[in-house]
């Protein structure tokens, strides 16, 4: 189990064991890759030296798409690599992706005209292999205005419809790293590598740890470790020797959050800005999302954020897509803001750089995954596995079995299925004390694993409390399922409350605090850091103070 309480169990496996594999990096890359090598039957430790998906994996996009923007900079092999990936994301974990139709509009004078549109999504489908009932369709201007009422009419021509798939990127990592747990890797969150360890040849034998929670420092030792910190690749590596010139580029992309009372969108849309860069906008729940930037960051990796020049700029592209709509800063209810480690190109734009991804090996032996998109993480893992396996010539491991694994919370066998589990689970709900549209709420979140979150709400219900039952069973899964040791890796990575729900953050940042305190026995300092540590998160997401103007790429 990926539990909190197992924290000191996993410490002493992780000090007595030699495992074949230590994965370094715990976001949805070093996740797929330590469910990968486990079902393959390697021995696999993770550590990560924030919380599980704290970096890039918890603040992107939130779309398993094959990226159609890639097309336009003839970027074939990744529209066609992660295209075909979508399909398999989306089966192997229904319930935390879902099907998205995304509106193409275009405009006079815009990127995209009627044939580009029509030939871009053509292309697109062919390559990423979609199946029919998802395919594109073209749509004429009055369509299109039917569709989505809010779009900018002036100059409209018409627009393509295709279909996306929506996603919650840190409880897609989460549910990968609790598959990989329940397969047997030892996964611990905030175990930072301080350096690693060799032999008399020079090759890589482990590394020393440091937990950042209690202090304790110690070493585990692997025949094979592969870096997959993400923005932090450089910075591992140069614990090492570094044998190559290759090196990351990071960029920044940002996303805000609008009420849908504001802001009504009913369709997804895909758009240009007035800089001819392309946006999304996505409706999800009550909520509308927009983003995102690309502009190359320099600054703190552990919380990069969303300057007021960003948000302007987003503001402005909403503006201009949509006049109709009068929005202003003060509506800007939540930001994130997320770094992409993307590998160097001389000369390049931030926007125009691949999201392809590179495996290097030093002479140590030390193997990194640098680049890449969250869609085809599970592609990236398999071809990092497959390496890994090379170094062993007297042991047999298994081929690659992800295509088809379900992940945590995921085992159904169909979308009917699941939307059949849905309705029975919503329906179910009130014997727990829990009403309908929470029941389904949480079904959608935790898939299959809900009867534990039910059973709990149901404990919780003849407490009396200052925070209600529902939130405290959440607050007991996240810490016993899916090893949550502070207020922000529940409210950011277990709900994304952070983003899309942020008052009510707010309104329980004490009591989910005292709580989790008293759960967990944080020390006096523990629970004072963790308090200011939310409210720090909180802060950022409200973009509270000013940072560097924006440039677009």
């Amino acid at each position: 189990m990926l539990s909190a309480m197992e924290r000191p169990k996993l410490k002493q496996f992780l000090q007595e064991y030699h495992f074949d594999l230590l994965v370094v990096g715990g976001g949805i890359t070093g996740a797929g890759i330590a469910l990968d090598a486990v079902t393959r039957g390697l021995s696999v430790a993770l550590v990560e030296m924030q919380d599980f998906a704290a970096g890039t994996s918890s603040r992107s996009t939130k779309l398993v798409h094959g990226g159609l923007r890639y097309l336009k900079q003839l970027d074939i092999k990744i529209v066609a690599e992660t295209g075909k990936e979508r399909e398999i994301v989306y089966n192997n974990a229904l319930h935390v992706t879902e099907p998205e139709r995304m509106l193409l509009p275009f405009h006079k004078g815009g990127t995209f005209g009627r044939f580009t549109t029509s030939a871009g999504l053509f292309a697109y489908d062919k390559l990423a292999g979609v199946r029919k009932a998802e395919r594109r369709e073209m749509l004429a201007s009055d369509e299109v205005i039917q569709m989505e009422p809010l779009i900018r009419k002036e100059g409209l021509l018409g627009g393509g419809h295709y279909v996306e798939y929506r996603t919650d990127d840190a409880r897609l990592t989460l549910e990968t790293m609790k598959k990989a747990a329940q397969k047997g890797a030892v996964c611990l969150n905030y175990m930072k590598v301080e350096h690693f360890n060799y032999d008399s040849d020079g090759k890589l034998t482990g590394a020393a740890l440091w937990d950042m929670l209690d202090g304790d420092y110690f070493s585990v030792n692997a025949s094979v470790i592969v870096n997959a910190t993400g923005p932090w690749v450089d910075e591992v590596r140069k614990k090492d020797v570094i044998s190559n010139d290759k090196r990351l580029r990071l960029t920044k992309g940002i996303h805000i959050v609008i009420d849908q009372s504001v802001f009504p969108l009913r369709q997804a849309i895909y758009f240009d800005a007035p800089d001819g860069r392309m946006i999304f906008a996505i409706p999800r729940g009550q909520k509308a999302y927009i983003g995102t930037t690309d502009t190359f960051f320099d600054e703190d990796r552990s919380n990069p954020c969303a300057t007021e020049k960003d948000v302007a700029y987003l503001l402005e592209a909403v503006h201009y897509m949509f006049p109709s709509v009068s929005i202003n800063r003060r509506q800007v209810e939540s930001t994130w803001a997320g770094v992409r480690p993307l590998i160097y190109e001389e000369g390049k734009k931030a926007s125009e750089i691949s999201r392809r991804d590179e495996i290097w090996e030093s002479d140590t032996g030390l193997i990194t995954i640098a680049g890449g998109k969250l869609t085809g993480y599970r592609k990236m893992a398999e071809t990092v596995v497959d390496r890994v396996i090379k170094k062993f010539s007297k042991k047999e491991f298994g081929p690659c079995i992800t295509e088809q694994l379900r992940l945590a919370g995921g085992d159904f066998e169909s979308e009917e299925q699941y939307k059949i589990f849905l309705e029975s689970k919503a329906n179910e709900a009130p014997l727990f004390g829990i009403s309908k549209e929470e029941g389904f709420r949480l079904a959608s979140s935790y898939g299959t694993n809900v009867g534990i979150v039910f059973n709990y709400a149901h404990a919780m219900t003849a407490e009396q409390d200052d925070i209600p039952a529902v939130l405290k069973a959440e607050i007991l899964y996240a810490i016993h399922y899916e090893m949550a040791m502070t207020p922000a890796d529940f409210f950011i990575r277990r709900t994304g409350d952070l983003y899309f729900n942020i008052q009510k953050v707010k309104e329980y940042k004490k009591g989910v605090t005292d709580y989790m305190s008293r759960l967990l026995s944080y020390s006096a300092q523990q629970e004072t850091r963790y308090r200011q540590e939310l409210q720090q998160q909180i802060d950022l997401a409200e973009v509270k103070g000013d940072g560097h103007a924006y440039s677009n790429g």
